[in-house]
């Protein structure tokens, strides 16, 4: 049954995979503009025959449909093509600053979601209260707060103002050289970024946990445990919590994509090298093939951990078959 399901999903997968491929190459190209105006630009002048060289050396100058069939081929054939700018691989470009991303993006959604969880159950516990009344404000605020403007006065108040923690980059250069002295850098620069990306998602998680809570409170096992005698705090996190949390589960898993957006906002404004600056600066560059490959990686990346998150959902709840 499980093996069905995988197998059905995989082949979802592709077919979705294949699409976003052929989306993001029509919209891309839609912008314009491209490498060969950038490395004009840059020469100062050149004329038309050298440009008609250039485009033919990098395969512009065919039509549309056979530069998206060669782009399809090459993806078959796990090849993202070669950077104008950075003159590599783009894969290995990726892979370089992937490790960046993923270390913010499961900071950010952990703090996120542990912030979440407590503080919806804690306003949950006691809804009308001074407690739930603050909590929910907060959140609110947080929601409704743009991830670049909080970024920006973290890096006011802590870095400028209190000299707490580094403001730009992942590591101290000529910093530290030992594994811990090095990790306790690499944290310490990770601190600000990873808050100013989770209090969005922390908020949502807020609000949906605490609702999810009431909403179980007033069904009849509820009713039921309370009757057999247990303490407030059995019923809580024995009964309700458990019976709360599965769709914050669910909007995990949707959220992903947007988290990887609001990772580029993120990246450039505290400086963090990995895919949401390499994207930015490919986009400003013309640097499409580059913009390409990270955009289908951060498909890929995407599809399988809302795999992974679908297998999780089932575990957490066992009414729930994967195969169905």
């Amino acid at each position: 049954m499980l093996g069905k399901y995988l197998l059905r999903r995989v082949g979802q997968a592709l077919i979705v995979l294949v699409l976003i491929a052929c989306t993001n190459f029509a919209i891309i190209n839609m912008a314009p503009g491209d490498v060969v105006d950038v490395l004009a630009g840059e020469s100062g002048a050149a004329d038309d025959a050298y440009l008609a060289q250039l485009r033919e050396q990098f395969g512009l100058d065919q039509p549309k449909p056979v530069q998206l069939l060669n782009y399809l081929k090459n993806l078959a054939q796990l090849n993202l093509g070669q950077s104008f700018r950075y003159n590599m691989p783009v894969f290995d470009l990726i892979v370089g600053r992937l490790p960046a991303t993923l270390l913010l993006m499961a900071s950010a959604l952990g703090l996120a979601l542990l912030g979440g969880v407590v503080f919806g159950v804690a306003a949950a516990r006691k809804p009308g209260s001074i407690r739930d009344s603050l909590i929910s404000t907060l959140a609110l605020l947080a929601y409704s707060t743009p991830l670049f403007w909080a970024g920006l006065m973290l890096i006011v108040v802590l870095s400028v103002k209190l000299g707490l923690l580094p403001s730009n980059g992942m590591q101290t250069i000529g910093g530290p050289t030992g594994i811990v002295a090095v990790t306790l850098d690499i944290l310490r620069h990770l601190i600000m970024p990873a808050v100013t990306l989770a209090l969005f998602y922390m908020a949502t998680y807020v609000r949906l946990m605490r609702a999810s809570m009431l909403e179980v409170y007033g069904m009849d096992f509820v009713r039921a445990a309370k009757a057999k005698g247990l303490t407030t705090n059995e019923v809580a996190y024995r009964h309700v919590v458990p019976n709360s949390i599965l769709p914050l589960v669910s909007l995990f898993g949707v959220q992903l994509g947007s988290v990887l957006g609001g990772s580029v906002v993120v990246e450039v404004v505290f400086g963090w090298p990995g895919l949401g600056t390499l994207a930015y600066d490919a986009l400003f560059q013309r640097d499409f093939n580059l913009l390409m490959g990270i955009l289908f990686m951060s498909s890929i990346l995407v599809v399988i951990i809302n795999l992974q998150v679908d297998l999780l959902y089932s575990w957490l709840d066992p009414r729930i078959e994967v195969g169905l």
